[in-house]
């Protein structure tokens, strides 16, 4: 793109401090995966030659973190369906362990408001593929969010087959993930488990929670299960396991 450079958090050190200029789309409710909250911030210090920035007349406008970790191995036969805050286990467990990796995972790509729509997205995936692949690694993983699904009660395994006409997925990061090469694999049914007392979903959504049963929570991608007696309400995210082969 014509004035945005893209490189890796390695080689520009000094956006680190500007990672949290600008928001992500993400919800309220979802800053609060207790897996997610626990390690994203050691990504950028562990893994920052896999951790992409983008800049424009020297303002970060965009970043992205992945990170390394061992698969398949004896005790990984497939990917997991804990998907998003599993393999955030994995790559950390691996880190500690000092295990030899040959496969990272796609975490996030956040673009600044002001630069949504101008396909960023697109090149910022591409520059995290070579991040990855001047590793040494053939495969990039990526348990995506589809967050262009509006129907908290319709199964991720039937989103997930809707189509355009020119056969790529109605969804929108699916499709940037599918145009770059990417293959859905499969469903994470549980990628993120985000649990709170009703009155913490009460302060993160703005709604009553006043019933047990589900609750559907805008820009949630199932429904949120509340229970009364018990003080309590659950989201499990399920999110959608995509390869790349580099």
């Amino acid at each position: 793109m014509s004035g945005i450079a893209i490189t890796t958090l390695a080689e520009r050190p000094e956006y680190l401090q500007h990672i949290y200029d600008f928001a992500d789309t993400w919800p309220k409710f979802m800053f609060n995966d207790p897996i997610g909250n626990a390690f994203m911030g050691q990504v950028l210090r562990e893994f920052p030659d896999q951790c992409v920035v983008a800049s424009e007349d020297g303002e970060l406008v965009a970043h992205g973190r992945s990170l390394p970790f061992v698969f398949p191995d004896e005790d990984r036969t497939e990917l997991p369906p804990g998907g998003w805050d599993r393999v955030l286990h994995w790559g950390f467990q691996d880190l500690r362990a000092g295990r030899e990796t040959n496969v990272s995972s796609a975490l996030e790509i956040v673009i600044r408001p002001s630069h949504l729509g101008r396909g960023l997205s697109h090149e910022m995936l591409q520059a995290m593929r070579e991040a990855v692949k001047a590793k040494g690694h053939t495969t990039l993983f990526a348990p995506v969010r589809p967050n262009g699904k509006t129907d908290a009660h319709q199964p991720m395994t039937e989103y997930i087959e809707q189509l355009r006409p020119d056969g790529l997925p109605e969804d929108p990061w699916l499709r940037v993930h599918v145009r770059a090469g990417g293959k859905i694999v499969q469903v994470a049914p549980y990628s993120m488990v985000i649990t709170g007392s009703l009155a913490q979903w009460r302060d993160w959504t703005d709604l009553p929670f006043d019933t047990t049963g589900d609750v559907v929570v805008p820009k949630a991608l199932t429904p949120v299960h509340a229970d009364l007696a018990h003080d309590h309400a659950v989201y499990v995210e399920p999110n959608v396991w995509i390869r790349h082969d580099l």
